[in-house]
């Protein structure tokens, strides 16, 4: 479970920063700016890290043995702007919380 906590938490960081460069730098570009350069690369770059979150959440959620209610607010997390970084530090916890008991 080790491994699959260490994936899913590098990918919620990578997620959570792809989330907010296309949040707060491509979109801005893209409509202040009338620039699609960085839109272009970071929307579909995020897109792509997204399902390798997805399936680092859901290999969490087997060997964590998870709710489907909790793997899914846990996957939707990182479709909302910062929410990434919470779930992550939750999942954590509540990692060390099992590992220790």
């Amino acid at each position: 479970m080790r491994n699959a906590l260490l994936f899913y938490r590098v990918m919620a960081y990578v997620v959570g920063v792809g989330l907010l460069v296309l949040v707060l730098v491509a979109m801005p570009l893209k409509y202040l700016a009338d620039s699609e350069t960085v839109i272009g690369i970071v929307g579909p770059l995020h897109g792509f890290l997204y399902l390798v979150y997805l399936v680092a959440t859901v290999g969490l959620a087997f060997r964590a043995r998870w709710s489907a209610v909790k793997t899914v607010l846990v996957m939707l997390a990182g479709t909302v702007p910062f929410v990434s970084f919470v779930a992550e530090r939750r999942v954590r916890a509540d990692a060390v919380a099992r590992t220790a008991a």
